[in-house]
């Protein structure tokens, strides 16, 4: 690239840090005053001239300022070539945060209400896609003779609890035998193998005795914790943050607020997200949804050794502060990774 394509582009930077700053079309003047792009103000206007020409940014009203396009965003986020790493006291107010949770979901709570507050938008965080997810543990209590408590534990930190009514009573010996045979189906499995492991053993067992019906009882309850609720796959948090920027979404605005209750386009766009600790900005028209007009979209995934558990990101206006927006997803994500990792290791 030429020295005049590169005066270009600091120019179209600062236009669009000028303008996610203020709010306001920023002129040739503004740019020459505000930062040292060592050139006249001629050379400024004429660098507007052809960026303009280009598509990167335009004029919204006669006689105004400028201000960046969907394409002058996505030039500007291509040039980001790392994502800035957060201060050691940032980092370890996140960590601290985060390592307070009492459980999984309190976890992912804390971070879509961290998320939100760092970077003023609203935050997503996808409960860990079960599919992905291998049985950890499995516990079985008697809670009477005729009624257990089931507990499945996954590598992501998920616990699901389920009561099973068995019709017929059980002793202490039948409960461990019962507690053996399951959690030899079940534990060390990825979720979709676990549920086809503890149908085929209640297929088996399911006329054997008392043993075979309290089996075929417990796997029948069992399958409901095995398979995916994708009613329960993302938290959200800060949705009111929008409202502070109405004008940056024009009369899309309720558009996009449906959009987000619904859940389904956000959790496409997550589910789109496997790549482990990349940062994914989709600006405008490139989330492929209609009803996400004028947004951007910051995504990445979170896990732990390698394991990817579940997508997380922020969504906000095209006029975002980018940088700060992807090292902010970027940081949460891992400390979320660590914070499981750490408790299911």
């Amino acid at each position: 690239m030429g020295s005049a394509d590169d005066r270009r582009f600091e120019v179209l930077r600062a236009i669009v840090a000028d303008f996610v700053t203020t709010k306001e079309p920023i002129g040739s003047k503004a740019l020459v005053e505000r930062h040292n792009l060592g050139v006249s103000s001629a050379t400024v206007r004429n660098d507007m001239a052809v960026l303009e020409a280009e598509g990167y940014i335009a004029q919204p009203h006669t006689s105004s300022g400028r201000v960046p396009t969907e394409k002058g965003y996505r030039e500007f986020v291509d040039r980001i070539h790392d994502v800035k790493p957060l201060s050691s006291p940032e980092r370890r107010a996140i960590l601290s945060f985060l390592d307070s949770g009492v459980d999984l979901d309190d976890v992912l709570r804390r971070a879509v209400r961290l998320l939100a507050q760092l970077t003023r938008q609203v935050a997503v965080v996808q409960y860990p896609t079960l599919s992905a997810s291998t049985v950890r543990r499995l516990e079985v209590v008697a809670l009477t003779p005729a009624r257990l408590l089931m507990v499945v534990i996954t590598d992501s930190g998920r616990v699901d609890q389920r009561i099973v009514e068995l019709g017929d009573t059980i002793d202490d010996h039948e409960v461990g035998q019962l507690r053996d045979l399951l959690g030899q189906a079940l534990e060390g499995k990825r979720l979709p193998a676990a549920s086809v492991a503890v149908a085929d053993l209640a297929g088996r067992l399911n006329s054997a005795g008392p043993l075979g019906h309290a089996v075929g009882r417990s796997a029948t309850v069992l399958l409901e914790s095995l398979v995916e609720h994708t009613e329960e796959r993302l938290l959200m948090g800060g949705t009111a943050n929008l409202t502070r920027n109405t004008a940056d979404f024009g009369n899309s605005l309720r558009t996009v607020l449906e959009a987000l209750e619904e859940q389904v386009v956000v959790l496409r766009l997550l589910a789109a997200q496997q790549e482990a600790g990349k940062v994914t900005v989709r600006i405008g028209h490139e989330t492929e949804a209609e009803e996400m007009a004028g947004t951007s979209v910051v995504t990445t995934t979170y896990g732990s050794s390698g394991t990817v558990y579940g997508g997380m990101g922020v969504v906000g206006p095209t006029r975002m502060d980018y940088p700060g927006t992807m090292a902010n997803v970027a940081a949460v994500a891992t400390y979320i990774g660590e914070v499981l990792g750490h408790r299911t290791g």
